[in-house]
């Protein structure tokens, strides 16, 4: 997990606003900073924040080969297909940095061949000075973030992994000027005009959720070809926790004690004895006083003897840290920022406390596998699975973003095995009908495919009767009312909020959005509708309010 940043097609040099800029993402990338221009491409400046996981010594950005001089390369994500693609193709890296594939394939392949070819997270920035080009991409799912100011009428972009380092530049952009996220699974490219400005040439999406994955994968067909739909889940899930032990850093897991994280933890804790590990896993839970959630982690610690941290937060807490878990966002959805404060809190106790920087999650599970509790109410399997699309083809608006900030925000890495190309083309192309939820067990069709993996016991993994009330449900029940608290204190009284986009609708999400304002005036499309369940006649889009919701005070 790193920061990118530049810009194109502003005047001057790289200056003191440039660096400030570059600055407002020193949390995604602590170890080490570099800003460039190169007198070639005056009116091209590229940033980096850089937090050190895989070759601490070479993997520094701005990216440029020896072989490949007037190519320049920055990227926040992981290959995690590089050495298969060294092997394949006969490059000869310089470095041991997993990015390098990238600049090769490039080199090549061409951009459209690259951006299919890899198997990992990224968002990246390729300038090539001798072909006058810039390429900007982003992986399937947008795991890594991204965002573009476009600025047509002056022939401007730039592009940084958050909108805090662009707002400052959108202020001095021509009122036209857009700036949003970057779309998940697109690539464009733009020639870089004689004048220094750029002009777009090319927007291709290149992938769908649940499409196959175009490069080489991890597991090969024939290794799948005698297993039944339940062995391939399990087989390719733990293929996908596999391929992202891929650290020089220490890694550790969030635990829920719900079937996601529980299960994403016993694979990891497996994997780790088979590649001997010199240290032990660490995992984290967090929960107000005693909660379910944090009786649910312990029990699956204790089974798996992980090396197990509790964190137990209170209203003090989310006072002082709400309007910076907005901040970090930059989203006012109401589902988004109640989910983020006790990841936010968890992700401060990790970096404060321990030596943890690589952090795997269930993040994607409730998207891909129907656990979301309106899936009971879905009309047929068929809407069901239409739904899942749409869930994971904006999972990077809600979920996904929530995940990352949290985390970034303290300078984590956020590993999601759930999310994998190979894992989720297969988890989609099953049956509708086996995905949906049976005899009112969500997820069954998961739960089942580890039924006789010994990797948990059937006390954690059918632990479907509670099911609703572990996670982050509790935490949220909680957190519910000390959140409507502290608003009601701090919401200013007889105030004029009138805001374009989605409206505001009751006293917490007109807080949300006030706060939102302060920072992203103006920007409401970065949250273009309030995430809420289907199916169902609620108001709110916690489960709580759902009729199958089964926690207990």
């Amino acid at each position: 997990m790193c920061g990118i940043w530049a810009t194109f097609g502003i005047n001057g040099v790289a200056n003191f606003k440039c660096v400030e800029c570059l600055f407002k993402i020193v949390h995604r990338g602590p170890d080490a900073w570099r800003i460039e221009q190169d007198a070639r491409e005056p009116h091209i400046i590229l940033g980096f924040q850089r937090l050190a996981i895989v070759d601490g010594l070479y993997g520094m950005q701005p990216m440029r080969l020896h072989q490949y001089p007037r190519i320049s390369l920055i990227c926040n994500g992981e290959i995690y297909n590089y050495r298969r693609l060294k092997e394949e193709h006969n490059f000869s890296y310089e470095t041991n940095c997993d990015v390098e594939a990238i600049i090769h394939l490039y080199q090549r392949f061409g951009i459209a061949e690259t951006v299919k070819s890899l198997d990992g997270v990224f968002a990246f920035c390729l300038v090539d000075g001798e072909k006058r080009k810039v390429y900007i991409a982003r992986d399937p799912y947008g795991v890594r973030p991204l965002f573009k100011l476009h600025d047509k009428v002056n022939a401007y972009m730039a592009i940084c992994s958050e909108a805090k380092g662009l707002v400052d530049l959108r202020k001095i952009s021509d009122e036209t000027a857009s700036l949003g996220q970057f779309p998940p699974g697109h690539f464009e490219e733009y020639d870089i005009l004689d004048e220094g400005n750029v002009k777009l040439n090319i927007t291709e999406q290149y992938y769908k959720p649940g499409s196959a994955p175009f490069f080489l994968p991890y597991v090969p067909k024939d290794q799948l070809s005698k297993l039944d739909d339940y062995e391939k889940t399990a087989h390719l899930l733990e293929a996908a926790c596999r391929k992202r032990l891929m650290s020089d850093r220490r890694i550790g897991c969030l635990l829920s004690g719900g079937l996601d994280s529980s299960l994403i933890t016993a694979l990891v804790m497996k994997l780790a004895k088979e590649c001997k590990l010199p240290y032990k896993i660490q995992t984290f839970a967090i929960g107000m006083g005693n909660s379910p959630d944090l009786v649910a982690a312990r029990k699956v610690a204790e089974y798996l003897g992980t090396e197990h941290h509790e964190v137990i937060f209170d209203e003090n807490d989310v006072e002082k840290e709400l309007d910076n878990v907005i901040y970090h966002l930059e989203s006012f959805d109401i589902t988004t920022i109640r989910a983020s404060m006790p990841m936010y809190l968890l992700a401060k106790y990790i970096k404060n406390n321990t030596n943890t920087t690589v952090v795997f999650s269930g993040e994607g599970a409730d998207e891909l596998a129907q656990g979301y509790i309106y899936f009971r109410d879905a009309p047929d399997s068929n809407l069901a699975h239409e739904e899942s699309i749409r869930l994971l083809s904006d999972i990077y608006l809600y979920d996904g973003l929530r995940a990352d900030r949290t985390t970034s925000a303290f300078c984590l890495e956020l590993r999601v095995p759930f999310l994998d190309i190979q894992f989720t083309n297969h988890y989609l192309n099953l049956e509708p009908e086996l995905r949906r939820p049976q005899n009112g067990v969500e997820k069954y069709f998961l739960r089942k495919s580890f039924a006789n993996s010994g990797l948990l016991p059937d006390s954690i993994l059918w632990r479907h009767k509670e099911a609703f009330s572990d996670g982050v449900a509790s935490v949220k029940k909680s957190l519910f009312t000390t959140l409507q608290e502290i608003i009601e204190e701090r919401l200013p009284k007889n105030a004029n909020f009138k805001y374009p986009g989605v409206q505001p609708t009751t006293s917490e999400s007109l807080y949300y959005r006030y706060i939102f304002e302060k920072s992203f005036s103006g920007l409401h499309n970065f949250t273009p509708y309030y995430w809420m369940p289907k199916w169902v006649q609620v108001s709110d889009p916690s489960a709580r309010f759902i009729k199958h919701y089964a926690a207990k005070e």
